[in-house]
Parts: C-alpha cells; sequence; structure tokens
C-alpha cells in the first residue's frame, strides 16, 4: 500500500491534540519496556506495520530480545513473560478487540492483581492512544521505510 495523504499536514490542529496525549504517555508509571511491549502487541492486532516496526526497534533499543520480541505474537504460549507482562497484554488485547460484553470482570481482577489503579489507568491511556495512531497509519497507508 502506497500512501494515501500526510496526515500530519493535512490536520496539524487534530495531530497537535495526539501529539499532546503521546507526550502525556512518556510521563506514565508504567516501565517503558512494557509500555513497548503492549504497543507491539496492540499493532499487531491493528494489523500496523508502521507502528509495529516503531516500536520493535525502539524496544531493541531498550534491550529487549529479539526471542521475546519473535514470541511477542503467541504470549500466552510462551514462557517468556512475567505475570505482569501477561496482565498487561491480555488487557491490550482486550481494550483493543472490545467485545460487545465489555471487559470481563475476571480479567480487570487479573490486571489489577499486577497494577495500581493509577498504573492500570495509565496503561490504558498508552492502549488508547496507540489504537489511535495505528488507526491513522493503517487507514491512510503510512508503512516503515525500508
Amino acid at each position: 500500500m502506497k500512501l494515501r495523504l500526510d496526515y500530519y499536514s493535512a490536520s496539524p490542529e487534530a495531530l497537535k491534540g495526539l501529539l499532546m496525549l503521546e507526550a502525556a504517555c512518556l510521563a506514565l508509571a508504567i516501565e517503558k519496556p512494557l509500555l513497548e511491549l503492549v504497543k507491539i502487541r496492540v499493532s499487531q492486532l491493528n494489523h500496523c506495520a508502521f507502528c509495529c516496526d516503531m516500536h520493535a526497534v525502539e524496544a531493541r533499543r531498550q534491550g529487549e530480545t529479539e526471542r521475546r520480541l519473535h514470541a511477542l505474537s503467541v504470549w500466552r504460549d510462551s514462557g517468556f513473560f512475567t505475570p505482569r507482562e501477561r496482565a498487561a497484554l491480555a488487557w491490550s488485547e482486550a481494550l483493543t478487540q472490545l467485545p460487545a460484553s465489555g471487559i470481563a470482570d475476571e480479567l480487570y481482577a487479573q490486571a489489577r492483581d499486577q497494577f495500581s489503579e493509577r498504573e492500570l489507568v495509565d496503561l490504558t491511556l498508552a492502549i488508547s492512544t496507540i489504537n489511535s495512531w495505528n488507526r491513522l497509519a493503517v487507514s491512510f497507508g503510512q508503512q516503515p521505510s525500508e
């Protein structure tokens, strides 16, 4: 797919708001390596090649291993992820693929076992933000540079 339009220049006012939200995500109470895993997993679910690439590069820069990055799409079947990471990934998938029935109490309880109230709000905001970026990139054909 080729780039359909440059959404940064098409609506700088709208992007300014999203960029402010992204800046707020830099100060969240969630550890940065975990946020990168979440951003990659959400981007995989949304088929956003641009964001998958960008966040995989950043995760590697922060010390993430190739082995865990390769296993991220099958994290439930892999022993490479901690209970906290598993809770974040499950929460991320549920929010990205929001079921009509809402978020199950059991999933919420699992997330609360691993995250404080503030952390869970922060994680939810980060998930919402990457979903917004994914929707822009996928809709308008943004691709990773080669």
